[in-house]
């Protein structure tokens, strides 16, 4: 109990207080629970109470915050969804020449891809592209709406993996390693068509996490369209695979298509509304407990005759 007021009294809150919530609470509450206790009373540390009372009004600005700062403490305060969604790690040349049907390094793309993804709410999106798409387009590699890729950097979304000229000669760095590393760091999610093979032998982590952490994807119309089962019809769907914490969903019975007239009882799998409240039985079972029923019911009329 002593240690307990020593260590709120520490954090500033007054002994009438920490007292009642440790009379309602118990000697044995843990100190979350009191702190949390303490928090809904409406209680505040001294300190925080003299800076809440100043001699002179401040101005304050519009659409600050006026939560309690214990509740910072907790994390109760942390509404923005955000925080619960994954990092996302785009391949932009992967996803640049689907867009372009792979004869075109299509920058309107990448866009698409980031976008759709910004309007879910994630707030880590990083796309990685190799330094020499800089470069002005060539007939062997044209580029469309290279202007993204500029705005795109400026925003801090677009990374460029280094490359170099060595005699005349372009020395590219393996941008697929540094998409993986930095989504398995972030444990994000991929986004690419590739499947990164060479990059699944070389780390048996990285193949755990490539064949789990990838969100494969199309364009239709311009319209940038990952699936709604990434990992096949029996995995999870595309708003659980996008979030740190999945939501699992409620289990719904399918009703029976043979209704009252199923015979398999208890070992049927399907839903029955008119044994909602009932044992579900089998049929072999339903006629046993009928015929000891009527047994008892006889034994019961015989012996009502024999009585004098």
């Amino acid at each position: 109990h002593q240690s307990k007021m020593d260590f709120f009294c520490k954090l500033g809150y007054g002994k009438q207080d920490i007292c009642k919530v440790l009379e309602n609470l118990g000697q044995e509450a843990l100190e979350d629970d009191v702190l949390k206790e303490l928090i809904r009373m409406g209680s505040k540390p001294q300190a925080l109470e003299s800076q809440a009372q100043p001699s002179q009004l401040k101005l304050v600005a519009r659409g600050s915050c006026s939560t309690a700062p214990g509740l910072q403490w907790l994390g109760e305060d942390e509404s923005d969804s955000s925080h619960s969604l994954r990092a996302i790690v785009i391949d932009g040349s992967n996803v640049a020449m689907s867009h372009g049907n792979k004869e075109v390094f299509s920058c309107w793309g990448i866009q698409l891809a980031v976008d759709w993804f910004r309007e879910r709410g994630h707030t880590y999106i990083k796309v990685f592209v190799p330094l020499w798409r800089k470069e002005p387009p060539r007939q062997d590699s044209p580029i469309a709406d290279q202007h993204i890729l500029e705005e795109l950097e400026k925003q801090s979304i677009l990374v460029y993996t280094p490359s170099r000229k060595v005699k005349g000669k372009r020395v590219v760095c393996y941008d697929d390693r540094y998409i993986v590393k930095v989504a398995y760091e972030r444990d994000g999610v991929i986004v690419s068509n590739d499947h990164y093979r060479d990059l699944q032998n070389e780390n048996p982590e990285w193949k755990w996490f490539i064949e789990q952490r990838l969100l494969m994807y199309s364009f239709v119309s311009n319209r940038f369209m990952p699936p709604d089962d990434p990992l096949g019809r029996h995995g999870p769907t595309l708003s659980n695979f996008l979030s740190k914490k999945p939501v699992l969903p409620e289990k719904k019975w399918q009703p029976c298509p043979y209704g009252k007239k199923c015979t398999y009882g208890n070992k049927c799998k399907f839903y029955h509304p008119e044994r909602q409240h009932q044992a579900q039985l089998s049929v072999a079972d339903e006629l046993r407990a009928k015929t000891k029923v009527q047994l008892a019911l006889g034994k019961e009329e015989e012996r009502c005759r024999c009585s004098p």
